[in-house]
Formats: C-alpha cells, sequence, structure tokens
C-alpha cells in the first residue's frame, strides 16, 4: 500500500512533465496549433457564411448549432495528424528510445502525449466554440452542459490519438497517417452536423446514424441547445469505449516495439 501511492504519484507528476514539453515544443514550432485551430476556424467561418442561410431556410434550424461541432471534432483529428507526422521523426532519430531508458516510468511519455492531445482539444473547442458565439452561436445549455459539451470531444479525441500513436510510430513514411485521418474527418462532416441528414436521400441515413461520429456530434448539438442527449451520448461512450479498448494495447505494444527498435527502421 505505501509502495502503490508513490508510484501514481510518480506516473501522473512524469507525465505532466512529459505533457509540458509537448506544449513547449508545440510553441516553438507551430505545425500542431495551426492546425488544431486555423483550419477549422477558418473551414466554420467559410461553410457558415455560403450555406449557413440556406441551411436555415431548408430546416428551420441554425447551422450553427451543427457546424461548431463538427469543426471542432474535425480541427482536433488534423492536430493530432500533425502530432503523428513528428512522432515518425522522433522515432527515426532515436528520440522515443533515448526516452525509454530514462529513470522514469516508461509510461509516463505515452501518456503524457496523451494529456497534451486532451489539453489541447480542450482549449481548441473552447476557442472554436467562442467563434461561433461571435458568428451567432446562442449556448442555452447551464455550466454543466457546457463543461460536457467541451469534454466529448476530448473523449474521443483521445482513442484517435491513440490510433495515430499506434499507427505513426511503425509507418514508415506518413502517407499513412494522411490515409488514417481522411476517412475519420469524412465521418465527422458525414454526420448529423452537416449537412442535415435530412436534406439527404433517405438510403443514406443508416449509414449516418450508425458511424461513430454522428452521436458525438448530435450529443454536442444538443448541449448547446440546451437539451439532455442522453441516447447520442451514450451511443458515443459505447462507440469511444469499444474503439478504445481494441486500439489502446496496440498503441502501447507498438511504442513500446518502436521504443525498443533504437531508432530508424529498417
Amino acid at each position: 500500500m505505501t509502495t502503490a501511492t508513490p508510484l501514481r504519484s510518480s506516473l501522473l507528476s512524469e507525465s505532466l512533465i512529459f505533457a509540458g514539453q509537448q506544449f513547449t515544443h508545440w510553441r516553438r514550432d507551430p505545425l500542431v496549433p495551426i492546425q488544431a485551430l486555423v483550419f477549422p476556424t477558418f473551414l466554420l467561418i467559410t461553410y457558415y457564411l455560403l450555406i449557413g442561410k440556406s441551411v436555415m431556410r431548408i430546416t428551420g434550424t441554425d447551422s450553427l448549432y451543427g457546424l461548431v461541432p463538427t469543426c471542432a471534432i474535425a480541427g482536433a483529428f488534423s492536430g493530432a495528424i500533425a502530432v503523428g507526422l513528428t512522432l515518425s521523426f522522433e522515432r527515426d532519430i532515436g528520440m522515443l528510445s533515448r526516452l525509454w531508458v530514462l529513470p522514469v516510468n516508461r509510461a509516463s511519455a505515452l501518456t503524457g502525449r496523451l494529456i497534451a492531445e486532451a489539453a489541447r482539444t480542450l482549449v481548441s473547442t473552447a476557442l472554436i466554440t467562442a467563434v461561433g458565439i461571435g458568428l451567432g452561436l446562442r449556448f442555452e445549455g447551464g455550466p454543466l452542459a457546457l463543461l460536457l459539451y467541451l469534454l466529448v470531444p476530448v473523449m474521443v479525441v483521445l482513442v484517435f490519438a491513440m490510433a495515430v500513436i499506434a499507427v505513426a510510430v511503425r509507418a514508415k513514411d506518413g502517407t499513412v497517417l494522411i490515409w488514417l485521418g481522411l476517412p475519420a474527418i469524412t465521418a465527422v462532416f458525414a454526420s448529423s452536423g452537416s449537412p442535415p441528414v435530412e436534406s439527404l436521400p433517405s438510403w443514406m441515413w443508416p449509414l449516418i446514424r450508425f458511424q461513430p461520429m454522428d452521436p458525438i456530434v448530435e450529443s454536442m448539438r444538443t448541449l448547446a441547445q440546451g437539451g439532455i442527449p442522453w441516447w447520442p451520448l451514450l451511443w458515443g461512450v459505447v462507440w469511444t469505449v469499444g474503439l478504445g479498448a481494441v486500439i489502446g494495447p496496440l498503441t502501447v505494444r507498438n511504442y513500446r516495439i518502436a521504443a525498443e527498435s533504437g531508432g530508424v527502421r529498417g
């Protein structure tokens, strides 16, 4: 009992240190913040100005309630892909191997990356939502709904970031990460957020309703409108936990193999 508590404390503190190093790296090389914030913000403004009024006329609802969650999650995914590209470089120069032999908990480098991803997603979601409010979004939910609204993308991005890490540490180049990100971001836009499901052919409705990103976007939309998204949120959690149970062990395994390889893969 006396040894377990210090170990847990050590893992947390060491993970936070590694997360802080990620923040420092992002300040020096702003590719990740640009991918996670500038790209979705530009997309949100452009998309809303081009078709916002048309969607309002067709559906009678403001498209911002779906567009803001859609762009926030797409931006978080885009940022995770950018992180994956740098991770491949760190593997090739032996950085992962050097971190692996440090006198710290071996899980701390990986968990630190995930903590940094979670914090980045939380901040970028808040900023993109603020842009949405500037465009006319009215958040009808209370403080608890706002907190849940901000945490839903974090939940999803943690699983996606694990998938990116699992692929990045084993891939020979970044091309495979693009192929990973393309269907993921497509799934975000092929949700109830954009375009409205009702405006699409009826045969597409089941394909949209039962893909992982639809309940996530629908949960955020309902929270912003002041509702309680019991079913979408539950369905989103089931998807996230299920995918995490599959991807998590693979991420740990691939990261360990890459860290023990000593540098460039043959």
